[in-house]
């Protein structure tokens, strides 16, 4: 699968705590945040890595990224919200199943190996996307996630479930959820949850994969609590 970052979010919350570096730049884990999800992508086998970045924040990003593998593109982009950037994205990276990641997104590397696994199985199976779904509920909008008895999703939205069950910014996507975020933006939706929920309403095959943690990195507390969670002092 074809590895896809995306980066096009300004990350006003976390400038609003404080924090001068942009989300591709904040150190986690002794690293850069992009750097560290490129190097999570090339272990795991991307053929190719596509990064979506903000332009205002893209001299930083590949500062953070010097040396590496040139099979890593960094783009420019300036797009109104993460659909749009993921269809941007998409039409950047080459034809073939997509393991695409928000880069605000933390797991621990054992469960980054893990998601990638099934999700590559899954859309082999028949899945067209896959969603990293998570129990640990650390959002201010979560988007919620009822599934069927084998882990598909019946239904997405702002209603809890029980037990509960979350995204986690972690897709793949197959041929024809590729071809569906470009009919989703013709048709004005404008959110990623949005695509989401309209992908599932269609009938498409939706699968998930359950992680027990993930971290979204929107305020300096998610940082803080990343950096404690993976073993480094938050920045």
């Amino acid at each position: 699968m074809h590895g896809l970052i995306l980066a096009g979010g300004e990350g006003s919350r976390l400038a609003a705590d404080g924090i001068q570096d942009a989300k591709v730049t904040v150190t986690i884990a002794g690293r850069p945040q992009i750097r560290g999800l490129v190097e999570i992508l090339d272990q795991l086998g991307c053929p190719t890595i596509t990064c979506m970045v903000r332009d205002a924040v893209r001299a930083p990003a590949v500062r953070a990224l010097d040396g590496f593998d040139p099979a890593v593109r960094i783009l420019s982009c300036h797009t109104p919200s993460s659909l749009h950037t993921l269809a941007e994205g998409l039409a950047a990276t080459p034809p073939g199943p997509v393991f695409c990641t928000m880069v605000d997104t933390v797991m621990r590397a054992s469960d980054w190996g893990a998601t990638y696994g099934s999700a590559r199985a899954l859309l082999a199976e028949g899945a067209d996307a896959v969603l990293a779904v998570t129990p640990f509920v650390d959002d201010e909008r979560p988007l919620w996630v009822e599934r069927d008895a084998v882990g598909y999703v019946r239904r997405l939205g702002s209603e809890p479930v029980s037990p509960p069950c979350v995204t986690g910014g972690v897709y793949a996507f197959g041929r024809a959820a590729r071809a569906e975020v470009v009919d989703a933006v013709e048709a004005g939706v404008t959110r990623m949850r949005g695509f989401l929920a309209r992908l599932v309403d269609a009938g498409a095959r939706v699968a998930t994969v359950e992680v027990a943690r993930i971290v979204d990195v929107d305020r300096r507390r998610d940082l803080e609590l990343a950096n404690a969670w993976l073993g480094d002092e938050a920045s």
